[in-house]
């Protein structure tokens, strides 16, 4: 549900807002959406007792040394409708919708093995290749007995498993025999 609200007020950001000042409000509202993850934060926010004008003002002592008038007009109007609890919704949907416009987005390598910066970087240049876009894969090591790819942002994720490939191997093997 704070999904298509804040898909409702990304519609009109954009639709006031250049790419430069769109870039400038996913910004402010992306450190925003970081304090909703401190408790103390989300215990004033979500009092019932702190009115919408003083929560109001909460946010906008956080933002105030931007000097945007478009930021301030925003978390004014998002308290006067009590929709403060969007915050991360709409920093993220922003996110999403700069990266879409750019064509530029970011991805996770897993794998239980070291790979070469090198090879991050050719993979994702060549996803980048296939989707006409720029994609930036970073590197995180787990379990996966594999290399996994996971572009989220694209919907796209790809996995080769060592298991699997080993099987295959085998069974063509076997068919050739």
């Amino acid at each position: 549900m704070e999904e298509l609200i804040a898909k409702r007020y990304l519609k009109a950001i954009k639709q006031s807002s250049d790419t430069e000042t769109m870039q400038n409000i996913a910004l402010i509202f992306s450190v925003l959406a970081q304090s909703f993850n401190d408790e103390k934060f989300n215990r004033v926010i979500n009092n019932p007792d702190v009115s919408k004008n003083q929560k109001s003002e909460i946010l906008l002592a956080a933002v105030k040394s931007v000097g945007s008038k478009d930021v301030d007009n925003l978390i004014k109007l998002l308290a006067e409708h009590d929709r403060i609890a969007i915050i991360p919704a709409l920093a993220e949907i922003m996110r999403k919708d700069i990266a879409k416009t750019n064509k530029s987005y970011s991805g996770i390598v897993y794998s239980d093995s070291d790979i070469d910066t090198r090879v991050i970087e050719d993979l994702g240049n060549g996803l980048g290749n296939r989707f006409n876009s720029k994609i930036s894969l970073k590197f995180v090591k787990n379990d996966f007995n594999g290399i996994k790819v996971d572009v989220e942002d694209l919907g796209v994720e790809i996995s080769f498993s060592k298991s699997r490939i080993n099987s295959q191997i085998i069974e063509h093997i076997v068919k050739a025999i």
